[in-house]
């Protein structure tokens, strides 16, 4: 059995709605995982973003455009009376409950039940298509099988229990449906696996039922060697290994959710990268396999926080490292990049909710300065760092200014810091050298 995940663009028109009809039914068991409709998880977002504003009005505005659009999906795509009425009657409800909502006091529970909504929409929609057009599917909900721990990590055992009862309980079918993204945390809400986290989904379904391969279906075939939004006359890599798909994923490579890789690698599940405007294309495949040394893909992140800690204490001092990163890990901020020198670290955080928190901590034994506004250009490969090719990326400092370079941590990662307004122009750069020149 296979488990494929298909996108929001995937299931963002009837015409690709139709294409993935297509692609699914050859014949061969499998378990699909769907996205939302794109622009709908957007769309929802913002309601509860009106609703938190105590602005029901707009709210409500904003369900009405919503709908509308639902109702056109309906109309183009069901076709036979009897269950054009069921879905119709499964979308009414859907939005009596959204305009509802408006008028409830904002949470973070009415959050996570309002996004939760365009995934049970597309699933929904999706299998009744799927009936109308002689195909033998059937819904499993995610709601009844997918849950997350204390800790927001998948909970391996409930998962396998039930999915594999639901399952076993329901009536035969040659495809099955659920939802990705949402699930239930360890006290039975309505939770969700974060933006992106329908890959997540997949991967995680596959490891369970021991899948011979999970499929992650985009508008893209498969992972560039650079961002194609940026950089000109980029290409797919038809393979990477686990840890070097994770790095990418991890430092911005947008068509795959970063903690998509680890139940694949833990299982040892191959996953492909398929795009579905051309599913004849070989896409991405990620396995255990490494193929190739050397630099085979840049990636870019942004938002990215610079934070130098300075202290003349430091010099020998026992335990100043460790001080620091207890700081850090008492307000729950990973931190992804690291230098030293004998008076002084720099790093980088991701997330700075707590930066002036952190900041304040930090400033009774140093001096701090904090760089916002930056980025992490990750330049992955298998040993690049002990490749022989691998010194002319550094002709990019001839170019950028570069705040921070980590090399040596990773055999298969090289990270520089850059102001993001030199994002563009060092991904541009760094094409040219790596790629332009041949690495064997």
């Amino acid at each position: 059995m296979k488990v494929l995940k298909f996108g929001g663009t995937s299931v963002g028109s009837i015409e690709n709605i139709k294409r993935v009809r297509e692609i699914i039914t050859d014949g061969d068991k499998k378990i699909v995982v769907l996205s939302a409709m794109s622009g709908t998880t957007n769309a929802l977002v913002e309601i509860s973003d009106f609703i938190k504003n105590n602005n029901s009005n707009q709210a409500l505005v904003s369900i009405d455009n919503l709908y509308h659009k639902y109702t056109i999906v309906l109309d183009d795509l069901i076709e036979v009376s009897e269950l054009k009425q069921e879905v119709g009657n499964y979308i009414d409800k859907v939005f009596d409950f959204l305009k509802a909502c408006s008028s409830e006091k904002h949470s973070e529970f009415l959050y996570n039940k309002i996004v939760a909504q365009g995934e049970l929409l597309s699933t929904f929609i999706f299998t009744k298509y799927l009936n109308q057009e002689g195909v033998n599917a059937r819904l499993l909900p995610a709601l009844d099988f997918m849950r997350i721990d204390k800790l927001h990590e998948p909970d391996d055992f409930y998962i396998k229990q039930n999915l594999q009862r639901i399952i076993n309980d329901a009536l035969p079918a040659d495809i099955y449906i659920t939802q990705g993204f949402i699930c239930l945390d360890a006290y039975g809400n309505v939770a969700n696996l974060q933006r992106g986290g329908s890959d997540y989904t997949a991967t995680i379904i596959g490891a369970v039922v021991e899948a011979d391969e999970v499929q992650i279906w985009t508008d893209i075939d498969g992972m560039h060697n650079n961002d194609p939004r940026f950089v000109e006359n980029t290409h797919a890599i038809s393979n990477l290994s686990f840890d070097e798909a994770a790095e990418l994923a991890y430092f911005g490579a947008k068509i795959l959710h970063p903690q998509t890789v680890m139940p694949a690698r833990e299982a040892n599940i191959p996953v492909r990268l398929k795009n579905t405007m051309d599913p004849e294309s070989y896409g991405t495949l990620i396995s255990q396999e490494t193929k190739g040394d050397g630099i085979k893909a840049i990636a870019a992140k942004d938002n990215i926080t610079a934070i130098k800690i300075k202290s003349a204490r430091m010099l020998l001092a026992h335990g100043f490292l460790k001080k620091v990163f207890e700081i850090f890990e008492k307000y729950e901020t990973s931190i992804d990049m690291i230098t030293t020198s004998e008076i002084a670290v720099s790093l980088t955080i991701d997330d700075d909710s707590n930066l002036s928190s952190i900041v304040e901590e930090l400033e009774k034994f140093s001096t701090v300065e904090v760089d916002n506004q930056q980025t992490i250009i990750c330049l992955v490969g298998h040993s690049i760092v002990k490749h022989h090719e691998t010194h002319k990326l550094f002709k990019v400092l001839q170019d950028i200014s570069v705040r921070m370079i980590s090399y040596g941590g990773s055999n298969n990662n090289i990270s520089l810091l850059v102001n993001t307004n030199d994002k563009i122009t060092a991904l541009k750069r760094l094409n040219k050298y790596v790629f332009d020149l041949v690495i064997s």
